[in-house]
């Protein structure tokens, strides 16, 4: 008899449920993440057992390619967190490679349209009935799952089927632009949350680098709420820990609070000060044989 075996719960249906499961007068305990933004599937198990919520493996600013992102997918499925794949870009090529690796849940940056956002739920999602419910956003994902993980080489009963109830799609609201149309990009069917971040949409406000800025902040908290009006979860970029319970108490669904690499920065400049290191013995020379 032929191995039949089960994915784990998508982020989304992680989201939902603890929403579910809140008391009436209680709003859903946040789930807390990090980046892992170093290629690293090493750093990337750290953080999987640290207890944190979920993990982001960033292909958009990091040395991540398809063999270092499967690597993490693996070292970190042997935990309960749940890993998020940062596309480098709305590609519909690159998201079905990340895919069949056997990604579930996609965060794709730089989104600041519906027409984008339904883009993407068609590039999730295959094509005819099976791309969704009723048929519903038609989708173009080429269909090669029992070649590949994502279905387990065809363990996983009823994949082709159900294959949009498998994947969680969350798209970055990071531009004034994006703020302005976040309502119509909570609307598209498909699109199960947004996150938000600071650090492009202070850039795109003409205030780059200045991530506290009133207005910027002020953009947050807007896009957070409109998450709300539609009911569905939004999250945000804060690794400064004021920012962070700033964006938890407006409602943030989910927060990332910090980044292997910057953990590794900042922890290793702190021991240098500590015990009185040359700060300047060990600075990059910049000298090439």
């Amino acid at each position: 008899m032929p191995i039949r075996l089960t994915l784990p719960p998508t982020f989304a249906a992680r989201l939902a449920e603890a929403a579910a499961d809140a008391a009436p007068s209680e709003r859903a305990r946040p789930k807390i993440g990090m980046w892992v933004c170093s290629g690293s599937p090493i750093m990337a198990e750290i953080a999987a057992g640290s207890g944190l919520d979920w993990v982001l493996i960033d292909a958009e600013h990091s040395p991540n390619g398809l063999e270092s992102i499967l690597a993490q997918l693996y070292a970190v499925s042997a935990y309960s967190v749940a890993p998020v794949v940062r596309v480098p870009i709305g590609d519909p090529v690159f998201i079905k490679q990340v895919l069949d690796l056997g990604a579930q849940n996609l965060l794709v940056p730089m989104v600041d349209s519906a027409e984008q956002a339904r883009e993407l739920v068609r590039a999730v999602r295959y094509p005819g009935r099976a791309g969704g419910a009723g048929g519903v956003a038609r989708g173009i994902r080429g269909v090669g799952g029992s070649l590949a993980r994502s279905t387990r080489w065809n363990r996983v009963e009823g994949y082709l089927q159900d294959a949009s109830q498998a994947i969680s799609l969350f798209v970055q609201i990071e531009s004034a632009a994006a703020v302005a149309a976040v309502d119509d990009i909570l609307a598209v069917d498909g699109v199960d949350g947004i996150f938000v971040g600071p650090a492009d949409l202070a850039a795109s406000m003409g205030v780059l680098g200045e991530q506290a800025h009133p207005d910027v902040v002020d953009a947050v908290l807007a896009a957070l709420a409109a998450a709300q009006r539609a009911g569905k979860p939004a999250g945000v970029n804060a690794f400064v820990p004021e920012a962070a319970d700033r964006y938890l108490a407006a409602g943030a669904s989910f927060v990332s609070v910090g980044a292997d690499v910057s953990i590794v920065a900042r922890a290793s400049e702190a021991l240098a000060e500590r015990f009185g290191a040359n700060p300047s013995a060990n600075s990059a020379q910049g000298g090439v044989a």
